[in-house]
């Protein structure tokens, strides 16, 4: 048997990331929105692609969740922008709703399935999985650090005028303003990343890296980006299902790593068949970890107002 994986929110991101999944030939698809007949028409649409693109999987469309019933993989993409004038305790109490019903609907029905979060605010929506799922640690990660990696990447190779293929990076910390750039552990073909470009650039970049989304989202005046998010997610979906053991960094859930208990935060982590394998604990130097202390701050008050919204 093929593997299963379920994608929940057949907007842009979860369509997208169907595509990519279906393209590299990964596992069956369920596509799965509130919506009537958007997952099933899009879900229709990708398997008519698949004898022009050379690819054979099954894609299901649906309003049901009981399709995804024994899927390997849940993603979850659900969730509503930020607004203009929404606080971001209306966001999360939204995007909470949204997710708290998605989750216990799905989780139940794959009990041991690896959870994918993928909504805003990233790690307290990826807390809030493990929670209602009952899912151990390892089980329950968010997509966020991949992303955001992969606009780093991007930025430097324009910078340094190299192929992005021979850039490592990495990144902690929460998503977008809570980021924490890393450029001691940023190369380029081993050769460190300040041989190419100067430290006032290279903070321009981490800038321009930490404002990524937001710079498409002024671009496309409706809407935010969705190839690059849904990739990265496509990337760790294959890192599981073909265990390949991949260096990533994730939204994970510490207990005492970097000095952090009871958060789920952007870290390096090893991805393969188990879900999260290992929490890699990099030697920070004191100006990171107070970076990194900072950004466990915004994560931890988002998680706390979760808290205090929780139903008796």
């Amino acid at each position: 048997m093929r593997p299963k994986i379920s994608i929940i929110g057949a907007g842009f991101v979860g369509s997208t990331a169907a595509h990519w999944i279906a393209s590299k030939e990964l596992g069956d698809v369920v596509l799965v929105d509130i919506i009537e007949g958007v997952p099933q028409g899009k879900g229709l649409d990708l398997l008519q692609a698949g004898p022009i693109e050379g690819f054979d999987v099954k894609i299901t469309g649906t309003n049901d969740y009981s399709a995804t019933a024994g899927s390997d993989i849940i993603v979850v993409t659900s969730g509503a922008p930020r607004k203009p004038g929404m606080s971001r305790e209306d966001l999360i109490r939204v995007n909470a709703d949204i997710t708290r019903d998605c989750i216990s609907k799905a989780a139940p029905l794959s009990p041991d399935a690896v959870i994918i979060m993928v909504n805003n605010p990233l790690d307290t929506m990826t807390y809030l999985a493990k929670q209602v799922s009952g899912f151990p640690k390892n089980r329950v990660v968010g997509q966020a650090g991949v992303l955001d990696t992969a606009r780093y990447r991007t930025f430097i190779a324009m910078e340094a005028g190299v192929s992005v293929e021979d850039i490592q990076a990495m990144l902690m910390g929460g998503h977008g303003d809570e980021m924490v750039p890393l450029p001691r552990f940023t190369t380029i073909s081993g050769i460190p990343v300040t041989e190419f470009i100067s430290k006032e650039r290279l903070d321009a970049i981490v800038d321009r890296t930490r404002k990524g989304g937001g710079e498409i989202v002024n671009l496309l005046k409706t809407g935010s980006a969705y190839y690059a998010p849904s990739a990265a997610t496509v990337q760790m979906v294959e890192a599981i299902l073909r265990d390949k053991k991949r260096v990533l960094p994730c939204s994970c859930y510490l207990e005492g790593e970097y000095g952090l208990n009871d958060i789920y935060f952007g870290v390096p982590c090893v991805l393969g068949a188990g879900g999260v394998e290992r929490v890699l604990e990099l030697p920070l130097n004191d100006e990171e970890m107070a970076l990194v202390k900072k950004s466990a701050e915004a994560v931890s008050s988002s998680i706390a107002t979760l808290k205090a919204m929780q139903p008796d």
